[in-house]
This record gives C-alpha cells, structure tokens and sequence, in this order.
C-alpha cells in the first residue's frame, strides 16, 4: 500500500503537522482520485511502531502486521453496512424474497457501538487510536448527530478520518470541528504517467472518459472505450 504521485504534497503537509495533528480529519474531493487509500496508508503510519522517513510505515512492526491483516485492535472503520433486511424479507418464507441489499447509510447503531470500544482503553496504553469514516456523506441525521458528540469531547489520542465526495451533505456541525483537507486531482502529465504504467492501452480516452479521475480510468472497461472512441469520431463529424 502506497500513496499516488498526486498526493506527495498533502502527505508532507499532514507529516509536518504530525506533532499537533487535528484530532479529526476530513479528506474531501471527487471520487477516483484515491481518497481512500491515503486514508488507509496514512493510519497505517500513525500506528506504525517504528516508522520510516517520511512518515511512512515500516511494513514489518506488530502494529503493520495487525493492520495489514485488519485485526489491528485500535483501528475502526464504519462505513456503510453491507447487508440489511427489511422487516417484509425476514419474516417471508419465500427464499427467494430473503435478497440482501447494501445499505447506503452509516446507521446510528453502528456509532453507538464504536462509542462503547472507544470508552474501553486502547490496546496500548497511552497509543494512537484512529476511527476511518468512509463516506463521511453516508451518515444519515441520526449517525451524524451521535458521532458529533464525540468530535465535540474527543477521546484522548483517538483521531477520527472521514473520507468524502460530497462535503456539502455533512452537517455544517461536523464541517466546522474538522481540519478540511482538499485531495488534489493530478494535472495531466502525472495521470497519463500513471495509467500507462498501470497498463491502461488508451489512457488519455479513459482519463476524459473518467472526468480526470485516474482510479476511474483505470476502471473503464474496453467496452466504454471502444464506445468512447466511436463517439469521438462522430463529434469530430461535426455536422456530416
């Protein structure tokens, strides 16, 4: 796990506030440009034992093991529940109407219960503890106003990350007891650098494609770009 070439300047912005580090965090910026995996690289490197220069982790202390295998005892994450049922689909007895559905809201319940571990005492004593959020915005009223009560009375050493597209769906609440972090999209150069060393064959295409996205240019099938690249040709038509 890495940071992306677009985000070296963010990462030694945060190492330099390491010592004074805001105990809540908001990394916001459109989807593809790997929000996600800062989050999770830099929570690494604050519960790393012995990390190296720059900040990064060491990849071999206890702390990255247990990260690295997600069994580390004092890193959360709440993101949206990824299955629920609804009241109809448990009590039918046809199997066929039991489908799961993702759910796409952090509920209230889910902050109640990482109120509870966090009021229990980190694994190491005196440690780090760090909540990832992701998508901050899939908090519904109820999870929002319960998590503000901890962002209002912060726990020692626990540092909350929330990961989000949308910010403006955030309670101003919420907004205004983080430390915004805008997550830069790369300029074009380093994006098509990137793509071509990820093997993506039409890069260019696929970064338009994705609205300059890199990560969602590297998901953009042959399909769409065979489609993309039709559609190219006829604009280029212009009126014939």
């Amino acid at each position: 796990m890495n940071i992306y070439p677009w985000q070296i300047e963010v990462w030694q912005r945060l190492m330099r506030q390491r010592p004074r580090l805001h105990h809540a965090l908001l990394l916001q910026g459109r989807a593809g440009l790997g929000k996600l995996d800062f989050a999770m690289h830099f929570a690494q490197s604050l519960l790393c034992h012995t990390p190296i220069e720059d900040g990064h982790s060491c990849g071999q202390c206890i702390s990255c093991n247990w990260f690295l295998q997600n069994t580390h005892p004092d890193f959360f994450i709440i993101s949206p529940e990824s299955e629920s049922y609804s009241e109809e689909e448990a009590i039918s007895t046809d199997s066929s109407a039991k489908k799961t559905k993702k759910s796409q809201q952090i509920a209230v319940e889910q902050i109640r219960q990482l109120t509870n571990r966090i009021e229990l005492s980190g694994h190491v004593e005196g440690g780090t503890r760090i909540v990832l959020i992701y998508p901050a915005e899939s908090l519904n009223l109820y999870s929002a106003n319960a998590l503000l009560k901890m962002l209002e009375e912060p726990p020692k050493n626990l540092i909350f990350l929330l990961v989000c597209h949308q910010p403006q769906r955030l309670l101003p609440t919420i907004l205004s007891r983080c430390q915004k972090q805008e997550m830069p999209a790369p300029d074009m150069p380093t994006a098509l650098k990137w793509l071509k060393q990820a093997g993506v064959a039409a890069p260019e295409q696929a970064l338009h494609y994705a609205g300059g996205a890199p990560l969602l240019a590297l998901n953009t099938t042959e399909e769409t770009s065979a489609i993309t690249s039709q559609a190219i040709r006829h604009l280029a038509q212009g009126r014939n």
